[in-house]
């Protein structure tokens, strides 16, 4: 049995911990609103995030990060990308040097558009890191429904001590050596799953859907080619599988973004209705400068970033789409 820390209380942090304590650890669920800590560790139970999962007696919810992190043999973040620097450079003070830094976010640096292992890598140069990706609902976590993710990272034992930290009976834990891809996928298909979501808002159906999948893929592996990922890696669990998931069903926040903004829905009020984080939008925009650094051509992401921030309509977005010009399928 380990002591494992969970950096982030909302519903993927809290998911998580339920399957570590499912294995039989100890965990210590960090969240930096005490308001939010109180009602967990009184109600033991997520209320505003999670809700309906009883929190077991091994999962202790504490607001101090010194508190959380004390003793423990492995720490996971699983905060919002826009975050993830200032709750890394918070944490890495109280950690000791031998010890391992992991995530579940899924999204990029929004202050310099950067992968968040180059977040962690600016600050603690010789840390093993690992993150946590791949086609997994909170909710499903939470219910201890069948799920297969991957861990990445720098340093082969380290990704066999995740593994088998979270490797259970009905959540399998597969490793993965290429953090850049399995980051990449798990960031960009957000944006895509947006488009998705439009699409499908608009009443386009499934032939539309099918193809923006499709042409999706295309896009995350020029990215991520061009930022230093193997190809190979977007066929995986942390690609096409996390892209299918996310783009395909509405307990997605992206898609469900999506959806709303085709209705005509402000993205202000989407967002409020929605009430959690959507990794999308912000993405949208390190995406959109990655694409412009890198010359790459991801049309259906930059049209994302049209309609939220440039005021493009779903339509118009959708328009331009379908009048670009023709090209063989590999290009």
């Amino acid at each position: 049995m380990a002591v494992v820390a969970i950096i982030g209380a909302g519903s993927w942090g809290t998911a998580l911990a339920l399957q570590l304590c499912r294995n039989g650890h100890r965990v210590r669920l960090w969240g930096h609103e005490p308001a939010l800590i109180q009602a967990m560790a009184q109600a033991r139970e997520n209320q505003a995030f999670l809700p309906g999962f009883p929190l077991p007696a091994s999962l202790e919810p504490v607001s101090d990060l010194g508190t959380a992190v004390a003793g423990a043999e492995a720490v996971l973040v699983a905060v919002p990308s826009q975050f993830f620097a200032q709750v890394v450079s918070d944490l890495l003070p109280r950690l000791p040097a031998r010890l391992g830094l992991s995530w579940a976010t899924k999204g990029f640096d929004p202050a310099r558009g950067r992968l968040l292992h180059e977040v962690v890598r600016g600050l603690a140069p010789e840390r093993a890191l690992g993150v946590l990706s791949g086609p997994s609902f909170a909710g499903e976590v939470a219910r201890g429904l069948p799920t297969a993710v991957t861990i990445a990272a720098s340093q082969d034992a380290y990704a066999h001590q995740l593994a088998a930290l979270f490797h259970g009976e009905r959540f399998r834990a597969y490793r993965h050596d290429d953090l850049i891809g399995v980051q990449v996928g798990g960031a960009a298909k957000n944006v895509l799953a947006i488009a998705t979501g439009i699409a499908d808002g608009l009443g386009f159906g499934a032939n539309t859907r099918s193809a923006l999948i499709t042409r999706g893929l295309t896009e995350l592996i020029r990215l991520g080619s061009a930022l230093g990922a193997r190809r190979e890696t977007f066929m995986g669990l942390a690609g096409l599988g996390d892209l299918v998931l996310t783009c395909t069903d509405n307990q997605s926040r992206n898609r469900r973004l999506g959806l709303a903004l085709a209705a005509g829905t402000p993205l202000a009020d989407a967002l409020h209705s929605i009430g959690q984080e959507v990794e999308g939008v912000i993405t949208a925009t390190a995406v959109h400068k990655l694409a412009a650094t890198h010359q790459i051509e991801m049309p259906i992401c930059e049209q994302v970033h049209a309609v939220l921030y440039q005021g493009l309509t779903p339509q118009d977005a959708t328009t331009r789409l379908l009048e670009r010009a023709g090209k063989p399928e590999m290009d």
